[in-house]
């Protein structure tokens, strides 16, 4: 740190004629079309939507029709016991290339006719006893999801969409009316992933209590069998959480209290300055103390306040403090900078610094790293990993060195502890996580209040180890300051 007077510095993301192809797993070799299909429904036409997934579902085996062998009856609902024979043919056709012979083994006479089914599927942990009294009901699509969902192996299945949901549903902009009250949460959220579920509405909606038709139950049993039948979802999501468009006066909150002569020990009137200067986008302030009030010592015990108020907030990008007073007025002006670099290029290095957090931000976001459904504590321990991931330690730094800001963290990868800890103050103060600093003579760290509880946070010293050091997330005061006071 350096200090002069007058002026003075203070540093501080089917056709008929040509069949889908199944599941690209060794495993699937056995889910193969086994008849072909003449157009025997007289109920459903080339135009439906639905179409080619009913005649791929007979010519899988896995229906004859309703009622008759000439009709399907695609608006029909679906009971229990049928949606359960239709997943035993597709568990029996994946084992065996049949899909009666699993459920044969099983065929009582003086059974009800899904009971072979039912026992098939359970003896393949598909089920348990879920259903039992339930069979002769309509499903509902909740069911169903949870009875296909299950109906096959896991491995056979890559979730296409898996960012998508995740951040969609985490942000609570699609499939809304599914919550972890609905039945079978996991199981919907599993098939949407899979691509077999888009939902009914723009927004993925998936109307779990609903009964559902014959020809929604086909076309959900056919893309778990066929890769093209599967949906890829298009969901936008980036609006939902990406910060682009913040700016750093935005990440400081004020009550709109300024206090035009504060006194050097009155650390809520500093802290109230710096706030309103912030939160308005600037960085110069001007004082009064009234004529002949103010000393040069004053001035000096004032500087030091205002610089260890800033340090407090790291992510701003200012170290150093300029000043001219008065003695005779008991004007006093600060002006805010830094030491780094000058005066025409602070504001470039502060908005740099902030689109590199802002782009780090918006990737965890996307990758699905971080959701809503974390608590600030998860979401702060995200962000350490990152930061001791993607930064390195300058043991060659000097005092005029990039490495004593957020910019040398984020965007050069190289720091030491005062850069560490802008970056992740930065970081975290994005997520809306309220959050300052602690120093000593040697050294800067993050103190956040995560779920209501102040925890200390030193990405400097989690970044020692050849692996992230958990040791120095969230420490206690206690412990903080006898490791590094």
């Amino acid at each position: 740190m350096k200090r002069r007077i007058l002026p003075l510095i203070l540093a501080g993301v089917l056709l008929l004629c040509t069949l889908p192809q199944a599941g690209s797993a060794a495993e699937a070799e056995h889910l193969t079309p086994t008849r072909t299909y003449q157009r025997q429904f007289t109920d459903i036409q080339p135009s439906n939507w639905y179409y080619k997934n009913i005649t791929a579902l007979y010519e899988l085996g896995l229906t004859n029709g309703k009622g008759d062998e000439s009709h399907f009856a695609p608006a029909a609902e679906v009971s229990v016991g049928e949606a359960l024979a239709i997943a035993a043919r597709l568990r029996s056709l994946y084992e065996y290339g049949d899909s009666e012979k699993g459920p044969a083994e099983y065929t009582n006479t003086n059974s009800p006719w899904y009971a072979s089914y039912t026992a098939y599927l359970q003896s393949m942990d598909c089920i348990g006893e879920e259903f039992d009294g339930l069979y002769e009901q309509s499903a509902t699509r909740a069911q169903v999801a949870h009875i296909l969902a299950n109906a096959l192996p896991s491995s056979l299945f890559t979730p296409i969409n898996d960012k998508a949901v995740t951040v969609g549903y985490a942000s609570r902009r699609y499939i809304q009316d599914v919550d972890e009250y609905t039945p079978y949460q996991q199981d919907i959220l599993t098939l949407y992933r899979w691509g077999i579920l888009s939902g009914m509405d723009e927004k993925g909606s998936f109307l779990p209590d609903d009964t559902i038709q014959r020809c929604q139950v086909a076309a959900m049993v056919t893309r778990l069998v066929y890769d093209d039948l599967r949906i890829s979802l298009d969901w936008e999501t980036s609006a939902s959480y990406s910060k682009e468009g913040t700016t750093l006066e935005s990440l400081v909150s004020s009550t709109g209290r300024f206090h035009t002569a504060p006194s050097p020990n009155d650390s809520k009137a500093i802290d109230d300055n710096l706030r309103y200067m912030l939160s308005r986008g600037e960085r110069h302030m001007s004082l009064n103390y009234g004529k002949n009030t103010l000393t040069s010592t004053m001035a000096e015990q004032l500087m030091e306040a205002f610089l260890d108020g800033i340090r407090s907030y790291a992510e701003q990008g200012y170290n150093e403090v300029r000043c001219s007073y008065s003695t005779r007025t008991g004007a006093m002006s600060l002006t805010f900078s830094s030491s780094l670099y000058g005066e025409d290029q602070i504001d470039h290095y502060r908005q740099a610094t902030l689109d590199a957090a802002i782009l780090v931000h918006d990737r965890l976001w996307k990758e699905g790293r971080i959701t809503p459904s974390l608590s600030e504590y998860e979401k702060a321990k995200v962000y350490f990993a990152w930061l001791c991931g993607h930064c390195r330690y300058d043991y060659h730094s000097s005092a005029d060195s990039m490495s004593h800001s957020g910019y040398g963290a984020l965007v050069d990868g190289l720091a030491v502890c005062d850069g560490y800890t802008a970056a992740y103050n930065l970081l975290l103060k994005l997520e809306g996580i309220e959050c300052s600093t602690v120093s000593t003579t040697d050294h800067i760290w993050t103190v956040a209040t995560l779920d209501g509880t102040s925890y200390h946070i030193d990405p400097t010293w989690g970044d020692q180890a050849a692996s992230v050091d958990y040791q120095y997330f969230a420490m206690s005061e206690e412990k903080a300051m006898s490791r590094f006071s």
